[in-house]
């Protein structure tokens, strides 16, 4: 048996204002994008905003439903509109942001499994890492170089 220690590696910023100008303007559009969020039964509002190649920025917002698994992430809106809309464009960076109703959210709060694995999906589609800035509401922000930073283990295609 072998013994094997996986590391993730993440840059933390103290707020929005650390920031470079580019990625704050991103995780605005993104805390726009939360706002528009439809989430009356969680309460936990995300917004995603993706900027492509080609310069254009796509956003998405979570949008639930009483049958809660026919709902669908922020990251997962926005990744999803990027591939019909702008199916050659490679996504460059995102930027997430989560908000609660019933307390304060300001620590990082990452994608969830389901975001992560599509998330992985146009990263390997694109051969290009995918960088991803997160937050809570307010305070730190994170940042991945690369999905693999979130997700070591990735389900891909080479298994089918």
């Amino acid at each position: 048996m072998k013994e094997v220690k996986i590391e993730s590696i993440l840059q933390v910023y103290n707020d929005l204002e650390e920031l470079p100008p580019d990625i704050r303007s991103l995780m605005a559009s993104a805390i726009e994008a939360r706002e528009q969020a439809y989430a009356p039964y969680s309460n936990f509002k995300v917004g995603a905003s993706i900027l492509l190649d080609n310069n254009e920025v796509v956003s998405g917002s979570n949008q639930e439903n009483a049958s809660y698994p026919s709902g669908l992430c922020a990251e997962r809106t926005a990744i999803y509109y990027a591939g019909a809309k702008y199916p050659k464009a490679k996504i460059l960076k995102m930027a997430l942001t989560a908000s609660s109703q019933n307390k304060v959210t300001d620590k990082p709060i990452p994608p969830c499994g389901a975001c992560r694995q599509a998330i992985a999906e146009y990263e390997l589609k694109q051969e290009q890492p995918i960088e991803i800035y997160f937050m809570g509401a307010k305070g730190k922000v994170a940042k991945s170089n690369s999905l693999s930073n979130l997700l070591p283990f990735i389900f891909e295609s080479s298994v089918l």
